[in-house]
């Protein structure tokens, strides 16, 4: 992995190890290699929608695109508006999400009710992310050498050197629309919510930003540009003490409030498929689940993240891709997708049924 990511001050990362044995995670795909991409995030989209495509439900017929991201090269234009220009296709609608992991849920959502409310006949979601480059230990370097000319230890934090480990490239994409397939099988969208625990913590993942000792942010803009190499202030950066204190818990306060409101319980759930950044949480989610009365046995549950890393917005959409096309749903089959985003505590639960 450090022979694609490189070396921060030509040194071996000590968290490298620590991390790795702790995530799970066997094997990743980065969209880059010698110090080169070979994708960008938008080629990285733009394939993975074309694929919902073909002879029969050609592309022309798509009316609407959500995207959903963590990495887009740019600030402005929008992800999905780049998105858009890479397919070369004709004008459609477009709604760009921007955070972490559930940015591509937010996405499907709009998409979801737009198609129910009849605006829209055909959309596609899609998330999507690129960040090896971001991780590359180039990014570190200027940090690096500031801490040695500081005589400090040019080590860079583990807050930042953390994620370099974590995440990897991909992406995913869903057909939203108001009829089943005609043949084969669908997932129907019973509901989809998402709620933000924000108001009650505070920021655990960000970038482009610094945090102060009072736990507020002050963001890249309001910084000198010196600043913005001394401190890597445009990392992907995350409090793992906060992380592990409140991840897992919180979501599994949503999830009872769900239980309650749809009437769910655990003999509704015949697949599982949560999100998790590393396996390191699994254990927590099976006792907090456990506590709230939505103890799904092992063999429901199902996820690929030692297969193919941590995605971010895209691991959602590449677990229920892999399931959809196992082979392994029947009609009827409940599916309930669980995907928590760090960065100031958001929560989607998605609750779908085969037909």
């Amino acid at each position: 992995m450090e022979s694609v990511l490189g070396f921060v001050n030509e040194q071996p990362s000590k968290a490298r190890k620590i991390v790795l044995r702790n995530n799970g995670i066997k094997t990743r795909y980065y969209a880059f290699r010698e110090g080169k991409s070979t994708h960008s995030n938008r080629e990285l989209a733009a394939a993975a929608v074309q694929q919902l495509f073909d002879k029969e439900l050609p592309i022309e017929k798509l009316q609407l695109l959500t995207a959903g991201t963590t990495s887009p090269e740019q600030i402005l234009p929008s992800h999905a508006a780049m998105i858009h220009g890479e397919l070369g296709i004709h004008r459609i609608e477009l709604m760009s999400c921007t955070g972490a992991c559930c940015s591509s849920i937010q996405g499907m959502k709009y998409a979801m009710m737009s198609v129910a409310s009849g605006m829209t006949d055909i959309a596609a979601s899609v998330g999507s992310e690129k960040m090896s480059t971001w991780m590359h230990a180039s990014r570190f370097q200027p940090e690096a050498d500031n801490l040695k000319k500081l005589e400090d230890n040019p080590i860079i934090a583990f807050e930042k050197d953390f994620l370099r480990w974590m995440l990897s490239d991909g992406a995913g994409a869903a057909l939203i629309q108001s009829e089943p397939n005609k043949e084969g099988i669908s997932l129907r969208i019973n509901w989809l919510e998402i709620t933000s625990f924000a108001n009650e913590l505070e920021t655990c993942m960000y970038a482009g930003a610094v945090k102060n000792e009072d736990k507020s942010l002050t963001g890249w803009n309001e910084m000198d540009t010196t600043e913005w190499y001394n401190q890597s202030v445009f990392s992907l950066k995350q409090d793992t003490r906060l992380l592990g204190n409140n991840i897992v818990p919180k979501g599994g306060v949503y999830l009872a409030e769900l239980m309650k409101k749809h009437n769910l319980t655990v003999d509704q759930v015949d697949y599982y498929l949560p999100h998790m950044s590393s396996e390191f949480f699994k254990g927590q989610i099976i006792e907090h689940h456990r506590r709230i009365g939505m103890d799904i046995p092992e063999e429901k549950w199902f996820y690929n993240l030692p297969k193919v890393g941590n995605v971010g917005s895209a691991s959602p959409f590449l677990m229920l891709e892999e399931l959809f096309h196992s082979g392994r749903l029947k009609k009827g089959d409940n599916l309930l997708v669980m995907v928590p985003e760090s960065a100031r505590f958001t929560y989607a639960y998605i609750y779908l049924t085969v037909v």
